[in-house]
C-alpha cells in the first residue's frame, strides 16, 4: 500500500487520469495567480505526459485557461544537444505545449544541452526557482530504473541539479527516438532529488505494464537512492495517477 505520505489515484486509462490532473492544475493555477503572484510549475517530458498537455492546450483554446502568469521549470534536458535538435526536451516542449498556449518565453526555465560551463549553470538554475518563489507543482514521470527526472540509482535524496551519466537501460529506452543507441546522449543536466522533494506538490504519472514492477517498487518498496521515485513516499503532498495496467502489481 502507499507509503508514508503519498497517495495512489488508480485511473482506468491515460486520458482519464491527464485529463483529471489537467482540471486539477488549472485550478490551481487561478488559485495562485488570485493570491497575486505567478504559478510556478515543474515539468517533465517524454511520452507518459503527452495526454496531459494536449488537454492544458484544449484548456486554453477551449475554456479560457491562461499561462501568462505562469511560469515553468523543466526537470532535464540531455547534454550535448542544441535546442534545434529533433529529441532536445526544448524542442518537445515547445512543440508539445508552449507553442500553443499564451506563456511567455521569459518565463520558461529548460536545463541547456550546451551551457558554456555546466558547474554555473546548475547552480543558476537552482537560484531561479528560489526567485519565483520555488515550485507549487511538479509533475514527474518514472523510468525503468526507478528514476524522477534523470536521478538514476544512486542519486542521494539532498542532490541538487547537476550533471549525471545515463544509466544503460535509460539509454536503451531512448535508442528507438534517436535512430540507434550510439545516437543516445551518455549525459544529462537533471533536477536533483532535493530540489524536486522541495515542491510543494509533486504528481507522477505512470502508464502501462511495463511500467507496475517500478511502480510497485517505488511505492511499496523501501525509500532507497536506488529507486528514486521512492522518495516521494516521504512528500507531505505527493501523489501517483496510474492507469490500472501500472497499478496491477500493487498489493
Amino acid at each position: 500500500m502507499p507509503g508514508k505520505s503519498s497517495k495512489v489515484r488508480i485511473f482506468e486509462d491515460r486520458e482519464t487520469a491527464c485529463r483529471t490532473l489537467a482540471g486539477e492544475l488549472a485550478g490551481l493555477i487561478a488559485t495562485v495567480n488570485a493570491s497575486g503572484r505567478d504559478a510556478v510549475l515543474g515539468l517533465a517530458t517524454g511520452n507518459t505526459p503527452v495526454p496531459l498537455y494536449r488537454e492544458l492546450v484544449r484548456l486554453h483554446r477551449e475554456e479560457g485557461l491562461s499561462f501568462a502568469r505562469v511560469v515553468t521549470f523543466n526537470l532535464d534536458e540531455y547534454l550535448g544537444l542544441p535546442r534545434e535538435h529533433p529529441e532536445s526536451y526544448w524542442t518537445f516542449m515547445h512543440r508539445q505545449l508552449f507553442d500553443h498556449v499564451d506563456i511567455a518565453p521569459e518565463n520558461i526555465h529548460i536545463p541547456a544541452g550546451q551551457p558554456d560551463d555546466v558547474g554555473t549553470h546548475c547552480a543558476e538554475y537552482e537560484q531561479a526557482i528560489r526567485d519565483a518563489g520555488g515550485i507549487d507543482f511538479q509533475l514527474l514521470g518514472i523510468g525503468r530504473t526507478g528514476h524522477i527526472g534523470f536521478n538514476e540509482p544512486g542519486s542521494p535524496r539532498d542532490s541538487r541539479t547537476r550533471r549525471i551519466e545515463l544509466d544503460p537501460v535509460t539509454r536503451e529506452d531512448a535508442a528507438d527516438a534517436f535512430g540507434g543507441l550510439d545516437q543516445v546522449p551518455t549525459h544529462a543536466i537533471t533536477m536533483g532529488c532535493g530540489t524536486i522533494l522541495e515542491a510543494r506538490r509533486l504528481g507522477l504519472l505512470a502508464f502501462g505494464e511495463r511500467k507496475a514492477a517500478i511502480v510497485r517498487e517505488a511505492i511499496e518498496g523501501p525509500i532507497t537512492a536506488e529507486v528514486s521515485a521512492s522518495f516521494l513516499q516521504e512528500h507531505p503532498d505527493a501523489a501517483f495517477f496510474l492507469d490500472r495496467e501500472a497499478a496491477e502489481q500493487l498489493g
